[in-house]
């Protein structure tokens, strides 16, 4: 099908900071190794669960340079860093774009906690005067869009979505909708996020969604395995650099894929558990299918959400038996990077990008096989080799948000 160069979104750039590596090439190794990242950390003894999947390949400080790193959280100069790679990796230099056609929109779902947690700290120790006159921009959630658009000169919409685990597709998703409305000839988006901290860690143990597997901290993320128990947390940031068909190709960029669809939906049913039926989760796969006027079909590969809780990937695997009968291949990322929350959808969508580019399917880590009665074909133990033309990358998160992406591979004559 023809794509009018006006409204079709493509991908020219990629910015990562994972916990497997923060440049494309070890990233996507990494994802191709299919072994998690998770590792004790020394902060997190003592608790239910005291390992993560740290994203700390990268001097964040040093990345940042000068001094404006003093005023940023952690998931901030994360975001900073992805943003200023995907920039460059798309061939653009903000000194001289129009500024005012350049949107930012970066989705984080929690903020600065981190930041929070070290105040209430020094206020409890040494009373108000110890506290930050920096904490309230630092810990804000839309600190990272901020810093985003000054560092890169962007003057159009800046916009800072928080739909939880889901947050990083939703910016996604927006920034197609900002291109497709002509509000913008580039759109950098993504998400971020970093809250390994003892609080955020107890919170999750304690509402039941961290692994336990305290013995085997690389084992314990096992997306579609009988025998899961529970996600990991992990930290990170990616940023896609998305421009209009007939921006990218005036200025001879490459275009890396096109982002063909996306369509979100909401379960309404609980705050924390997802609709068991899935049908929150179903309409916005639909959604995302009939904005890029594809056949369920047609879809040769999903990129699941894959959280390794219970719940989700009992909901995820009927979800796709029941739109994808054909038995697309299936990944699942969380197993090498955990769950980076915000960040998920983001880092996801770039891991398809490069999925449908090198023909080949990660596996998902640690799993033999998903259980018999789930009809699915999870990639396992090697990545395929699969020509892929079509790719879908789904993200839930709590409050019952569901974002699904639609990426399609130039054919030759396309590009």
């Amino acid at each position: 099908m023809a794509r009018d160069a006006r409204t079709t979104t493509v991908v020219t750039g990629l910015g990562l900071v994972t916990p497997v590596g923060d440049d494309e090439h070890t990233f996507w190794a990494g994802l191709c190794a299919g072994r998690s990242a998770a590792r004790r950390c020394a902060e997190l003894a003592g608790l239910p669960a005291d390992f993560a999947c740290r994203a700390d390949g990268t001097d964040l400080d040093e990345a940042v340079g000068g001094r404006a790193g003093w005023r940023m959280a952690r998931f901030v100069k994360m975001a900073l860093v992805a943003a200023r790679r995907a920039v460059a990796d798309a061939g653009l230099r903000p000194e001289s774009w129009d500024g005012g056609r350049v949107g930012v929109v970066l989705g984080v779902g929690v903020g600065g906690v981190p930041v929070l947690v070290d105040n209430v700290r020094r206020l409890d120790e040494s009373g108000p005067q110890a506290v930050s006159p920096l904490l309230a921009p630092m810990m804000m959630p839309n600190a990272a869009a901020g810093e985003i658009a000054i560092d890169l000169r962007a003057h159009g919409p800046s916009l800072a979505p928080a739909t939880a685990c889901a947050s990083g597709a939703t910016a996604l998703a927006t920034a197609h909708d900002l291109l497709a409305a002509g509000h913008c000839d580039i759109v950098v988006a993504g998400g971020a996020e970093s809250v390994l901290t003892p609080l955020v860690v107890a919170a999750f143990a304690q509402l039941g969604a961290l692994s336990t597997r305290t013995g085997d901290p690389a084992g314990a993320s096992r997306p579609f395995a009988p025998d899961r128990d529970g996600f990991v947390l992990g930290e990170g940031a990616a940023v896609l650099v998305l421009e209009r068909a007939g921006h990218a190709a005036a200025r001879g960029a490459r275009t890396r894929a096109v982002l063909a669809g996306s369509g979100s939906a909401t379960d309404a049913h609980h705050p924390t558990a997802p609709d068991p039926a899935g049908r929150g989760a179903r309409r916005a796969a639909e959604a995302a299918l009939a904005s890029a006027g594809w056949d369920a079909r047609q879809v040769d590969h999903v990129n699941a959400h894959g959280t390794a809780t219970r719940l989700n990937d009992a909901m995820e695997a009927a979800l796709i038996t029941g739109l994808y009968p054909h038995r697309p291949s299936v990944t699942a990322p969380k197993g090498v990077l955990g769950h980076t929350l915000a960040a998920g959808g983001a880092i996801e969508a770039a891991a398809t990008v490069l999925t449908l580019e090198h023909g080949l399917v990660p596996p998902v880590a640690n799993l033999d096989a998903p259980p018999a009665e789930w009809d699915i074909d999870c990639v396992t133990e090697q990545p395929r080799r699969q020509a892929v033309r079509r790719a879908v990358s789904h993200s839930f998160g709590f409050g019952g948000h569901n974002v699904v992406l639609a990426f399609e591979r130039l054919r030759h004559a396309d590009r």
